[in-house]
C-alpha cells in the first residue's frame, strides 16, 4: 500500500512539475507575440495567459475536468502577471529576434511537456488510446493556436510547414505505447515530453516540411 501510494504521489508531482514548467515556456511565447503587436498591458496579459492555459482548459473543458490547472495552482497567475510586467518593462525591439531564436528551445520543450502531461490525464480518465493521444495535441497545440488568432495571424502550426501537432501526436503515441509495454506512468511521461521535444527540435534544425496544398490549373477555373 505504501509502495502504490509513493507511486501515486510520485506520478502526481511528475504532472504538476511538468505543467509548470509548459506553462512558463509557453508564457514567454506569448509574450514574445504580443510584444510584436505592440499590445497594451491587457493585451499582453490575455495573449500571454492563453498561451499558457488555452490548451489545458481547452482539454480540461472537453474532459469535464475541474478544477483547471490554474485555478488550482493559482499562484501560476501571479507568476505570469509578474512576467509580462517584466516583459513590458525590459523587453526592446531589439530583443525580439535573438529572443525568438532562443524560444525556439522553450516552445519545444513546452510542446513536449503539455503532450506527456495531456495524454496522461486523458488515460487516467480512461479515454481510448486514440482520443488521449488527441487529447495531449490539443493541450500542446491549441495554446498557440488562440495566442495567434488573437494576435489575428493564422496559427503558426497551421502555416509554417513545419511538424509542430504531428511531434505532439508521435510523442503521445510514444507513451500509449510505453505504457503497454509495462513502462512506469512517471516514466513514459519523461519519454514522451522527450521524444516530442526532440521531434520537433529536429523538425527545426533539418528544416522539415510537410506536404502543403498544390494549386492546380483546374483551380482558377
Amino acid at each position: 500500500m505504501a509502495v502504490h501510494l509513493t507511486e501515486v504521489l510520485t506520478l502526481s508531482n511528475a504532472q504538476t512539475a511538468i505543467e509548470a514548467a509548459a506553462t512558463v515556456a509557453f508564457a514567454l511565447s506569448g509574450l514574445i507575440a504580443a510584444a510584436r503587436k505592440r499590445l497594451d498591458a491587457v493585451g499582453v496579459c490575455v495573449v500571454a495567459w492563453l498561451a499558457a492555459f488555452g490548451g489545458g482548459t481547452l482539454r480540461d473543458i472537453l474532459l469535464d475536468r475541474r478544477p483547471f490547472f490554474w485555478v488550482q495552482h493559482a499562484a501560476w497567475l501571479w507568476v505570469l502577471l509578474a512576467l509580462c510586467l517584466a516583459a513590458m518593462a525590459f523587453l526592446r525591439a531589439r530583443h525580439f529576434e535573438p529572443t525568438e531564436r532562443a524560444m525556439l528551445w522553450p516552445d519545444a520543450l513546452g510542446l513536449g511537456l503539455f503532450t506527456a502531461g495531456g495524454t496522461q490525464i486523458a488515460l487516467d480518465a480512461s479515454l481510448p488510446a486514440i482520443a488521449a493521444v488527441l487529447m495531449g495535441m490539443v493541450t500542446a497545440v491549441f495554446g498557440g493556436v488562440m495566442r495567434d488568432i488573437v494576435c489575428n495571424e493564422i496559427p503558426r502550426a497551421f502555416r509554417d510547414h513545419q511538424p509542430y501537432a504531428v511531434c505532439a501526436f508521435a510523442g503521445g503515441w510514444v507513451m500509449v505505447a510505453a505504457q503497454a509495454g509495462g513502462m512506469p506512468q512517471w516514466g513514459s511521461l519523461v519519454l514522451a515530453a522527450a521524444v516530442a521535444t526532440v521531434l520537433r527540435l529536429l523538425a527545426v534544425q533539418w528544416n522539415w516540411r510537410l506536404p502543403e496544398w498544390q494549386s492546380g490549373a483546374s483551380d482558377h477555373h
